[in-house]
């Protein structure tokens, strides 16, 4: 028989790489709470509405990338592609739109249907924030702030650069659409199938192509900052002016876009160059239409994303599964014996493993490959005496204990340790 494999773009999480996971995500955790960010769970497949009306049926996601499916009542449901449309759903669910700002923090699963590379699966994690209800620029420089400071926190900061961009209100973002529109026109012939596609539906995409063809033809497109009206200008320097208030390094990117029709204003990206080519591990932006797309008033929004799996494995910290105390009998019939003081053991703190099979060397041998730091022992003598024998693996030293002492002594060292 055919052995079972994963499917195709997902891979399994032993402990070594989960831990790395969850470095990311504790690192997240803490930093946003710090902020006051609060955490949010949402759903991990929804109406597909929820993604396909923002999204756009020309989009990326929807035309390719999807995973759709109709459940028994015949509704049509979506794997979630991204978290930001979950989230200001649960929002506008929730009755909060008169009681903003409202800070989240959430992380989880994602899910696209795209060719799986380093750092690109189709069941990837990622993790997020979301600022809801303030128009401000300073949300802005906030939520970039708070980014920043995550990678801090998980030593990245030397090897990440960060580049910034503006995309205008919708007014000038329009006028922007149409010149570059203009411009793309002279080189039909030379943009890639991709390009030619989103020529006509979502033309800003192209100067994020990753084709080498593009990339050429995008150098001299226009330059979105020159057709900023007044208000979008000040609003740029003004997110320009915090983040040198902060002392945040940054680059301005004129071909750093999103192409989708809710985002306006800031774009951002934390790059790196130690990944290939998937060196964009945290972006975000303002996306002030959103709410709106998804029936809610025109509520602001301004957040950021960031590929857990990207993160992990620049992390790379050690995994180290150090077990505390190991219980041993010396026959089987002393396991359930030991059940009780396992108990009494995890009730104080104390990471336990009761090693149940083979004779005292093959129980001994496990202890040293778990790297505990004590094994109890119970044999006939122990019982008859009502104590158990603590063995300091360290130092090879043993002696006849109550329970009681035995966890104090545990204590004691692990605190000295």
């Amino acid at each position: 028989m055919e052995k079972l494999r994963t499917v195709r773009g997902v891979h399994d999480l032993l402990p070594n790489e989960l831990h790395n996971h969850n470095e990311v995500i504790n690192a997240g955790l803490e930093i946003s709470d710090k902020y006051n960010y609060s955490q949010i769970e949402i759903p991990i497949f929804e109406f597909a509405e929820v993604f396909t009306r923002p999204l756009g049926k020309s989009s990326d996601i929807v035309t390719k990338e999807n995973y759709i499916f109709k459940d028994r009542s015949e509704d049509e449901l979506m794997l979630r592609p991204e978290g930001t449309s979950g989230v200001v759903r649960a929002f506008l669910n929730a009755g909060l739109v008169q009681d903003v700002p409202q800070r989240f923090s959430y992380y989880g699963p994602m899910f696209r249907y795209e060719r799986p590379q380093k750092g690109r699966l189709r069941q990837f994690k990622q993790f997020g924030i979301e600022c809801l209800g303030l128009p401000s620029s300073m949300a802005d420089i906030e939520v970039i702030s708070l980014g920043n400071d995550f990678l801090c926190k998980l030593g990245l900061l030397d090897k990440i650069n960060l580049k910034i961009n503006t995309l205008g209100d919708f007014e000038s973002r329009e006028i922007f659409r149409d010149a570059l529109v203009i411009y793309l026109n002279d080189y039909k012939s030379k943009l890639s199938r991709d390009s030619l596609k989103r020529l006509s539906v979502n033309p800003l995409r192209i100067l994020d192509s990753k084709n080498e063809g593009d990339q050429k033809i995008v150098e001299n497109a226009p330059n979105i900052l020159e057709y900023l009206n007044s208000n979008s200008k000040a609003r740029f320097d003004d997110i320009c002016k915090g983040l040198d208030h902060l002392n945040i390094d940054y680059t301005i990117d004129n071909n750093l876009v999103r192409g989708l029709d809710y985002y306006c204003h800031t774009a951002f990206e934390f790059t790196t160059n130690e990944l290939g080519s998937q060196g964009t591990v945290l972006a975000g932006g303002r996306y002030d239409g959103l709410s709106k797309m998804l029936g809610g008033p025109d509520i602001p929004g301004v957040g950021w994303a960031a590929g857990i799996e990207r993160l992990a494995f620049m992390v790379q910290s050690e995994f180290v599964n150090k077990t505390d105390v190991v219980l041993i009998g010396q026959s089987e019939k002393n396991n359930f014996l030991l059940l009780p003081i396992m108990k009494k053991l995890v009730q104080n703190g104390i990471k336990t493993e009761i090693i149940y099979d083979g004779n005292l060397s093959k129980k001994f041998k496990r202890a040293n490959k778990i790297k505990a730091l004590y094994a109890i022992v119970l044999g006939e003598e122990e019982i008859s005496k009502k104590v158990i024998k603590l063995k300091d693996l360290k130092i090879g030293s043993e002696e006849f204990l109550d329970l009681n002492q035995a966890i104090k002594r545990i204590k004691i060292n692990e605190d000295l340790e």
